[in-house]
């Protein structure tokens, strides 16, 4: 009520929710950008309190919108199938990856190597650590990996701590992993860029994501992702990746070896990787929303 208040004094054509939750009043549009439903389709990877919020103000976000923002077709199919909104009050506006994701030389890189202390070669994973985000399965299939290839490169989570992270992180150590996980918590964005580029691979094997920027960012600096079959990740990556089922970690073991094994496959995925990132642009993306403002 108080952001309404105030934004009423300054008589607004268009104001953009971009948590998702417009105000009462205060403009003659407002657009709501809805980046994804986790928390309707798995509730239990969040706290009781969260499930709670976004409960109680999604159902009004949608009701005051005049138009819905999302970032991915799979979110647009999920916000039209589970709360019901017309199609046509929706937009897709894909993200893209910032301009400092590109392919870096290796003096562009050795400061941040040395920096995080990371090994020659590393499979990577980025995001929150969370069980969206399915860490647990990965480890699982990066045990099995070590079984199978005992000079299997280091795995690198990085990311910083969410929700329910605990259960998480004690598998490490249950799986004996403590010596071969490399954990890289709180980075900046000025280092992000560089952590791709010395990756060997990414890996985001997600129950669920709006959209993955990840894989994006990862394809962007020329780094294949290995990705879940699920939500929108397989939209992201087009025909670039191996595509993973998240419930299996001998499937996710399997795509991990093939791109350490096959190296000509490899190197036609690097190459595929930044095609594809291409496709995505900031300017495109400026544009959809443009076009929503002005309807």
């Amino acid at each position: 009520l108080a952001l309404s208040v105030e934004l009423a004094r300054f008589n607004l054509d268009v104001w953009h929710a971009t948590d998702f939750i417009p105000p009462q009043f205060g403009a003659r549009r407002q657009i709501a950008s809805i980046y994804d439903l986790t928390f309707l389709h798995y509730p239990q990877f969040l706290t009781a309190e969260s499930r709670r919020y976004y409960n109680d103000q999604i159902a009004w976000a949608v009701r005051r919108a005049d138009h819905i923002l999302t970032i991915s077709h799979a979110s647009k199919a999920d916000i039209v199938d589970l709360l019901h909104v017309p199609p046509e009050k929706i937009t897709v506006q894909h993200l893209a990856a910032d301009s400092s994701f590109k392919p870096l030389s290796a003096g562009e890189t050795a400061s941040v190597r040395d920096q995080l202390k990371l090994p020659d070669t590393f499979i990577l994973f980025v995001g929150t650590f969370e069980p969206r985000k399915n860490i647990d399965g990965l480890l699982r299939a990066y045990d099995l990996l070590r079984r199978d290839m005992r000079d299997a490169p280091p795995l690198v989570l990085a990311g910083n701590r969410g929700w329910l992270y605990e259960a998480t992180l004690s598998l490490i150590d249950e799986l004996d992993l403590s010596q071969s996980v490399l954990l890289r918590e709180s980075l900046s964005q000025e280092v992000m860029p560089a952590l791709y580029n010395l990756a060997y691979m990414l890996v985001l094997p997600s129950h669920y994501e709006g959209f993955g920027l990840p894989a994006l960012e990862a394809m962007a600096c020329g780094v294949p992702p290995i990705v879940s079959r699920r939500s929108s990740l397989p939209e992201v990556v087009g025909n670039v990746s191996l595509l993973i089922d998240p419930d299996d970690p001998c499937d996710i073991a399997e795509a991990m070896a093939r791109m350490l094994n096959d190296t000509t496959w490899y190197a036609e995925q690097r190459a595929a990787s930044l095609k594809r990132a291409a496709q995505f642009t900031w300017e495109h993306a400026a544009q959809v929303a443009l076009s929503v403002y002005t309807m």
